[in-house]
């Protein structure tokens, strides 16, 4: 079966990012799925700015105003999307991280009962 990617397939854009804890991970993905479908080829300038449309309000904002202008003067250029994509997940993405590992160690089970209660009856024996 030949490829369909391209201009006339369809692909979901990515929800708008405003910096929000906890959804840098999906939007990176959301991108990174649009990029290679729609827009390869284009130059990493082109897909980094592309990105930065759909960075909007909250917290995101000064940032991306801060990117733009790097990107504007030369202070910065990116060799690769991915390199903006992990300078986006340093940014915000420590939140994600930590609610990741707070609900593997809430779904975390011993002996058959949840961890909060194990740990809580070890401290009565």
């Amino acid at each position: 079966m030949g490829s369909n990617a391209g201009p006339s397939m369809e692909v979901a854009k990515p929800a708008i990012f405003n910096g929000e804890a906890g959804k840098v991970g999906g939007f990176i993905t959301a991108c990174r799925l649009y990029l290679k479908m729609k827009m390869r080829g284009t130059s990493v300038e082109e897909q980094v700015q592309w990105v930065l449309s759909y960075v909007q309000g909250g917290s995101a904002d000064v940032w991306k105003e801060n990117v733009m202008e790097e990107l504007e003067s030369g202070e910065i250029e990116y060799e690769t999307v991915e390199e903006f994509f992990t300078n986006l997940r340093k940014k915000f993405g420590r939140g994600e991280e930590e609610s990741v590992k707070a609900a593997e160690l809430r779904r975390m089970e011993q002996g058959g009962r949840p961890w909060k209660n194990t740990c809580k009856n070890s401290r009565e024996q």
